[in-house]
């Protein structure tokens, strides 16, 4: 497929696609050009959050809600220290902010943090695309002075991998253990700091998102985080009554060749288990399932799950681009929820075992926060196999 349209005469930025079709836009943030892969996030809340989340490594993020920015940028709505995503694409220019918490617009945070932005894009018409013929690769570029290369984007982004086999776990877990005490955020305090630990939990970090380890300080834990790559004998030294498999991106087949050993190692020591995003995917893994690619993911705040349990539909807080196939798991093991816009698997629990994970976000940031019992039900499992 091939674009087209003509470039406007005030563009000076291009999202440009493998495949040949070309946005055309307005720089923000950052000045320079990132590959990646495309996809879309129907969130209308949270951007900041979304921006630094790093399950987006190595994605280019298009907002279908048009007016982002207009709260602007604050420091304590980070959920992680970097920024891992490749760039973002907007419909309208940022607006002067209009929030009492905000400390600069996000023009200028996206320019500290080195992340190139587009405005003035068609995003109805980029998403429809994405759902039509699936998340593809592509280059973001920003030059002042619109000087862009197309035909050299286009190959570069032709020549990008891809999310496939690729281990980005890697590249944003942390570089050495340390201790989180941190609580969720509260209108009239800040962040608040756990002091009355009843549990230890070493987390096990492919991509942390902070408000997970906030939850989990929240609920009376000393959390320790360690890398990905942490050993069975560098996580059970800790002593842990439970452990927690963390969110993270890229391709959970390729973070699974030195993570699953690891896991099944784990498995067998009893301890509870809970997994969230690409922790169930590699937990699913370890009891001897498979993964694949997703044709288009699932990225929002909006998204509906029934617990089949109870039959409780929960709406979620969704990032994930690949998913677990239920039909490979073993019988002693058995999934728990289902997405309402697809049937695809959201969580697994073992038989007889306190162990379980679920593909979505319970700790809401962004989004709604009616799966925030699973953090209960995590601590419970700790305090019945003490």
């Amino acid at each position: 497929m091939r674009d087209s349209t003509p470039r406007p005469p005030d563009c000076n930025a291009a999202l440009v696609l493998a495949d040949g079709t070309v946005f055309w836009g307005r720089g923000l943030g950052a000045i320079g050009n990132g590959a990646g892969e495309v996809c879309f996030n129907t969130a209308v809340t949270g951007y900041q959050e979304i921006l630094t989340d790093p399950s987006y490594a190595g994605q280019i993020i298009a907002f279908t809600f048009p007016h982002i920015g207009n709260v602007g940028a604050n420091q304590e709505d980070m959920e992680a220290t970097t920024v891992a995503a490749r760039g973002l694409v907007l419909r309208a220019p940022i607006s002067e902010p209009a929030n009492y918490r905000a400390t600069q617009s996000l023009d200028r945070w996206l320019k500290g943090h080195g992340l190139i932005g587009i405005a003035g894009v068609d995003t109805r018409r980029l998403t429809m695309h994405i759902r039509d013929f699936g998340p593809p690769n592509g280059v973001i570029a920003h030059d002042p002075e619109g000087r862009l290369d197309i035909p050299s984007l286009r190959a570069r982004a032709r020549a990008w991998p891809g999310l496939e086999g690729m281990d980005l776990a890697k590249e944003v877990t942390c570089r050495q253990t340390y201790e989180w005490d941190q609580t969720v955020w509260d209108r009239n305090r800040g962040y608040g700091l756990q002091q009355n630990f009843r549990y230890c939990v070493v987390a096990i970090d492919y991509g942390v998102k902070r408000n997970i380890l906030r939850m989990l300080a929240a609920h009376g834990c000393r959390v320790i985080v360690v890398p990905a790559t942490a050993s069975t004998a560098d996580i059970m030294g800790h002593r842990p009554d439970g452990i927690f498999l963390s969110n993270g991106p890229g391709d959970p087949a390729a973070t699974g060749t030195y993570a699953v050993p690891v896991l099944r190692d784990l498995l067998d020591s009893g301890k509870p288990v809970f997994g969230i995003c690409l922790g169930h995917q590699v937990l699913a893994l370890a009891l001897g399932g498979r993964t694949r690619k997703m044709a288009r993911g699932h990225r929002g705040a909006n998204h509906p799950v029934k617990d089949l349990q109870t039959g409780k539909i929960e709406i979620t807080s969704q990032n994930h681009g690949f998913v677990v196939d239920p039909e490979s798991l073993p019988k002693d093991v058995e999934p728990t929820h289902f997405s309402l816009f697809d049937n695809s698997n959201e969580g697994l629990r073992m038989i007889g075992k306190p162990v379980f994970s679920v593909q979505y976000h319970p700790e809401a940031s962004p989004g709604p926060q009616d799966s925030h019992y699973l953090f209960e039900r995590f601590v419970r499992l700790m305090g019945e196999n003490a």
